[in-house]
């Protein structure tokens, strides 16, 4: 049975503003391998999702404890904006979840609960649990804090865009669709996928949520399935102008070369956007235009590093 959650409204985008300024500090936009990154990956948690957590945490009342499921960096999140304001929060992780995320998680002072072989399963499990749910992504907070993603795009950069965006429930593809939607027509926004789950592609395809094909892969951050009824399918529908899907050598690659050639370490999912460009999946023909990979998440374990980059 699909949960009623409502789209973002204009409050909601307004507070998420409000939260995010206050306790996060804007993050880069650098110039590099023939392209724009938008580098998330020195947020706090090492994840664009600290914005979502940081919005939907200010915006539950006090004394109410947060329930929800994560792969990793939405959790972290959660644990963060739960630790500055001082909120209750139990965070539910796949068994298989990255070793990396899960000992950062343990730092924090939320209840760690480790259920399910899957996302799927931690998240059928945390919606069981006593609390507040707030979902990565099928939450109109989340939703507007990921959003402010691209109010920083639009404050650092001019001009025509195209936005390059890994996508695994889209909710960071629906803040910055709504963004671009609203605030900028010259701007183009691609969902990126991996080819092992495309979830979010499927069902703007569909019309609704279908299940996918999920195999195993890198980016396990990006991996799973959608909640029935997922808001994200929606604003996708309507504001995401195309989708492209990376395999997984390309993810190496692009791994390696922010690595060695850009300075950066990102996880599997982090670098998915910057494979689509160097694969030439994202381009953009406009005279004076841009393109900008948003570089999401650094959160990965260390023998997986190691492997990739040898």
């Amino acid at each position: 049975m699909s949960r009623l959650v409502e789209l973002p409204a204009p409050e909601d985008l307004a507070a998420a503003e409000r939260a995010v300024r206050a306790v996060l500090a804007p993050t880069p936009v650098v110039e590099a391998l023939g392209m724009w990154l938008k580098v998330e990956t020195v947020q706090p948690t090492g994840s664009f999702k600290v914005r979502g957590g940081v919005a939907a945490m200010a915006a539950v009342p006090a004394g109410r404890r947060v329930v929800t499921a994560s792969a990793g960096n939405h959790g972290l999140g959660i644990a963060y904006a739960a630790a500055q304001l001082r909120r209750a929060a139990t965070v539910v992780v796949p068994e298989c979840a990255s070793t990396a995320k899960v000992e950062r998680l343990r730092s924090y002072p939320v209840d760690l609960v480790l259920a399910g072989d899957g996302y799927d399963a931690a998240e059928e499990h945390a919606l069981g649990l006593e609390g507040e749910y707030v979902s990565p992504y099928n939450d109109p907070r989340v939703i507007a804090g990921q959003r402010t993603v691209g109010v920083e795009l639009g404050e650092q950069l001019s001009g025509p865009l195209t936005v390059a965006v890994p996508v695994g429930g889209g909710g960071l593809l629906a803040g910055v669709a709504l963004w671009a939607a609203a605030a900028r027509d010259d701007v183009r926004v691609v969902g990126v996928e991996v080819e092992a789950s495309r979830a979010v592609s499927a069902a703007v395809e569909a019309g609704r949520v279908v299940e996918a094909e999920l195999r195993p892969t890198l980016a396990d951050g990006m991996a799973g399935g959608l909640e029935p009824g997922s808001v994200t399918v929606d604003i996708a529908a309507r504001h995401v102008d195309a989708f492209v899907a990376v395999e997984e050598a390309e993810l190496r690659a692009a791994m390696r070369a922010l690595a060695l050639d850009a300075g950066l370490v990102a996880e599997g999912a982090g670098a998915a956007a910057t494979a689509a460009v160097l694969s030439g999946r994202v381009a953009d023909e406009r005279p004076g235009a841009r393109v900008v990979a948003i570089v999401s998440g650094r959160n990965i374990a260390r023998d997986v590093l190691l492997d990739v980059l040898s």
